[in-house]
């Protein structure tokens, strides 16, 4: 049976749409301003990381607790509340006077902004009827993947235009539209019953110190070297302990704070995972692909943005068009799709060289966003097809913080598994270059004789010849690097493949006297 439409359905996609661009976008759209904020707020490197950190943390641990809240002071009240937070948080991180007070402000937007995303996935699957349910994760898929793929590219440009305050005081007048429209438009679902019993202040504790300690973890792991540093270790076990004891405390308790047993329905528990692989993938290779343009192939940062625009423009158009093919193609062939666009992309930047081209990279970029946006908008709707009515924002906000939590995990990983590649690949590297070796030997006769004849004394020469040497085995070894984890993610799709197999296909059929309208 169809569900009623509403009068408003336009208007109400538009408004949670704007609040969920705004919120993904402060994810990304941060890093690239980060050199100008350090002299402004006078921090070092490391310390900066907490303005990405700290929005991150904030949002993650809010998520899952978003249906507590919704029927704790109703669904429509809270969304307003994160919006104006949102807002007014965006303009105190514009006027930020030194990093405690950015951080504090970054804090706070984040508890805005992890908000408006699970809250829209649960509205669109509430405003379209079922048989539209693809193009509702299709329209939803497009603010939240866009989001952090084109927020290196705006970032870089206002900054560089304007100044890096800019990119926080754009969300103002959005953020002010979007609560008008959010007044007049949003209304409170009638089966969301409001409920002011009892909290379990021990399943959010828990919640907190578990999800707080693995996101400052995955956050500082690969500056901290990991597992050398007690640091990181006192935050593992207190991530590992405090997990634990939450989702005891959770299937255990008769008002759980947050509603794990949704996880028994195993399609849900299946498509969650998948999306969180989704979001290893994705903001593992949107961390790295800047880095290997900047340092390895000499790009700027606001060039390096607009090299990855292709794989946000494709993710842009194929998520309408996996959202209007899903009822014809269901999400087993949707997601293997996808699944094998990746594969195929990964696998083609695995073979890439420090002579690659814009073209090179311009085409398994368009196969990744057409990939991306398939398993995006399959996963999405699928995860959610079994869900009542009554359980949708609770899910919505486990499917979102799952997918978040992996992508810092894929973040993390990338780093390290670079760090360390590079590290491996040049001492392998190393091995094969010895002074005796004619290759070696030719080369550095060439170098010297080129040094010489710039005017560079004989000493100079063979020294600078040496220095040549090593930038060279050093970029090749960051090469080798970045292939390896390009290989990796292909790897990891491909493993993923056969779980796809699992999924269950339950498409509402349109009822026989009418088309689904647009």
């Amino acid at each position: 049976m169809n569900q009623p439409r509403s009068p408003h359905k336009w208007p109400i996609i538009l408004t949670v749409m704007t609040g969920s661009i705004m919120a993904t976008l402060d994810m990304s759209i941060v890093n690239v301003a980060i050199p100008n904020m350090r002299g402004s707020l006078g921090a070092s490197v490391e310390e900066m990381t907490w303005v990405s950190t700290g929005y991150i943390l904030s949002a993650v641990i809010i998520m899952p607790i978003i249906a507590l809240m919704s029927s704790r002071f109703g669904r429509k009240r809270f969304y307003m509340f994160s919006v104006c937070l949102f807002t007014a948080a965006s303009m105190l991180c514009g006027i930020a006077w030194d990093l405690t007070s950015m951080v504090v402000f970054r804090i706070l937007q984040g508890i805005g902004g992890g908000t408006l995303v699970p809250v829209a996935q649960a509205i669109l699957r509430e405003t379209l009827p079922l048989e539209e349910r693809g193009k509702a994760m299709g329209i939803y898929g497009f603010g939240v993947v866009l989001g952090p793929a084109i927020g290196p590219t705006l970032g870089g440009w206002l900054t560089d235009n304007y100044s890096w305050p800019s990119i926080f005081y754009i969300n103002v007048p959005i953020g002010i539209v979007s609560m008008l429209m959010l007044m007049r438009f949003i209304e409170d679902p009638p089966y969301i019953v409001r409920d002011k019993g009892k909290v379990d202040l021990c399943g959010l504790l828990l919640m907190t110190v578990g999800l707080g300690a693995l996101q400052i973890m995955l956050e500082k792991g690969q500056q901290k070297d990991w597992f050398n540093s007690n640091f990181i270790t006192c935050l593992a076990v207190i991530a590992c302990a405090g997990l634990a004891f939450f989702v005891w405390r959770e299937l255990s308790a008769d008002r759980p704070a947050v509603n794990l047993r949704i996880l028994k329905n195993r399609n849900f528990a299946l498509a969650t995972f998948l999306g969180g692989v989704l979001g290893l993938c994705l903001f593992g290779s949107l961390f790295i692909m800047p880095l290997f343009m900047q340092n390895l192939l000499g790009y700027p940062a606001y060039d390096s943005g607009l090299v990855m625009l292709p794989r946000a423009a494709f993710m842009a158009l194929s998520m309408p068009i996996a959202g209007r093919l899903y009822f014809r193609l269901g999400p087993k062939l949707m997601t293997a799709m996808g699944m094998t666009a990746n594969i195929l992309s990964f696998y083609q930047f695995s073979n890439l060289s420090l002579h690659v081209g814009y073209w090179d990279l311009f085409f398994p970029q368009c196969l990744q966003g057409l990939g991306f946006g398939f398993i995006f908008v399959s996963v999405s709707a699928a995860a959610l097809s079994g869900i009542t009515k009554e359980e949708m924002t609770a899910a919505t906000g486990l499917y979102n913080v799952v997918r978040q939590v992996f992508g810092s995990i894929g973040i993390a990983l990338s780093s390290t598994l670079l760090t360390r590649g590079e590290s491996c690949s040049r001492g392998v590297l190393i091995d094969h270059i010895t002074s005796f070796g004619d290759r070696t030997m030719e080369t550095l006769n060439l170098i010297s004789s080129f040094l010489l004849s710039q005017g560079v004394d004989s000493a100079g020469a063979g020294e600078g010849s040496l220095k040549v040497i090593e930038e060279l085995v050093m970029r090749q070894a960051g090469m080798l690097s970045f292939n390896g984890v390009f290989f990796i993610i292909a790897v990891l799709f491909l493993l993923c493949l056969p779980l796809v197999g699992f999924l269950e296909d339950d498409r509402i059929p349109p009822r026989p006297d009418r088309r689904p309208r647009d």
